[in-house]
């Protein structure tokens, strides 16, 4: 029996972030994702947004048929 995987390039928060840090979010997604790790990545609020700004994973944990990942946000894009 196969493991259902998806393969994301870019981090889409749809505002259920949570803030671990000055800098650093944990997410929650529902199934098994992979992230590329220690490499910039976009993050969006929703998939047709714009960027939002540039994180960091350094962290993936799957557990319970979910993919908690813990990111650094490095640059932070404003709207002013």
């Amino acid at each position: 029996m196969g493991m259902p995987l998806e393969l994301n390039t870019m981090i889409v928060t749809k505002g259920k972030e949570e803030r671990k840090e000055e800098n650093v979010f944990a997410l929650t997604k529902t199934g098994y994702r992979l992230y590329p790790i220690d490499i910039p990545i976009g993050v969006y609020k929703t998939k047709d947004s714009d960027v939002s700004g540039t994180a960091v994973i350094e962290k993936i944990v799957w557990e319970k048929d979910s993919t908690v990942i813990t990111y650094k946000l490095i640059s932070l894009n404003s709207t002013n």
